[in-house]
């Protein structure tokens, strides 16, 4: 059988529009607005779940989704990072940063690296039995990204180069082991 994961990334926030590192930011108004928007283009699902983000929890909530969470779908860990607009922490230490983005391996921030990251998300994605059917997921940005890194063997680095807009919909169908990717759709009332 093969198996749809249908991963859509949540409204915007402050925290969003200050560029700032994760952190436990709910949505403001235009984000929840738009969420409770696009409630009626989302496609059938036999699973919902969602990150433990605010942002992942409001965003549901406004699609009018019952969504459990599932902690293998949490956002990326930044550690003490997290929170902090990426200006003031490139300023503070420009080292630690340059490393981060150039090694998948380190975490200067005390929290996940990119390879824990992508390998907690693929191993979430590996974990579901062929029998899953559809499974519809509100997860932060960087989750579909490693989803995306790991289901299609891309090497970390292609993290980096993947972009992921509010309310929009990245699909991958898998079966045996192997994923495809149908990526970036908008949500709205025609995208059902």
């Amino acid at each position: 059988m093969t198996i749809r994961v249908m991963l859509v990334s949540p409204a915007t926030n402050a925290a969003l529009r200050e560029a700032r590192f994760g952190g436990d930011v709910p949505l403001d108004e235009s984000g929840a607005r738009r969420a409770r928007a696009a409630a009626g283009g989302l496609p059938r699902a036999d699973r919902l779940l969602s990150g433990s983000s605010a942002r992942c929890r409001e965003t549901a909530a406004g699609l009018g989704l019952r969504a459990e969470p599932a902690g293998a779908l949490d956002d990326w860990d930044l550690g003490r990072w997290s929170g902090r607009r990426l200006d003031e922490v490139s300023a503070g230490e420009p080292e630690a940063v340059s490393a981060w983005l150039c090694d998948p391996s380190c975490a200067p921030h005390g929290g996940e690296s990119l390879l824990s990251l992508c390998t907690r998300v693929g191993a979430w994605l590996e974990s579901l039995p062929p029998d899953t059917g559809r499974v519809l997921a509100v997860v932060d940005p960087a989750v579909t990204r490693a989803a995306m890194v790991r289901g299609l063997s891309l090497p970390p680095d292609a993290f980096w180069r993947l972009d992921i807009a509010p309310l929009t919909l990245t699909e991958l169908t898998g079966r045996g082991g192997r994923w495809n990717l149908k990526c970036g759709r908008p949500l709205g009332p025609e995208a059902g």
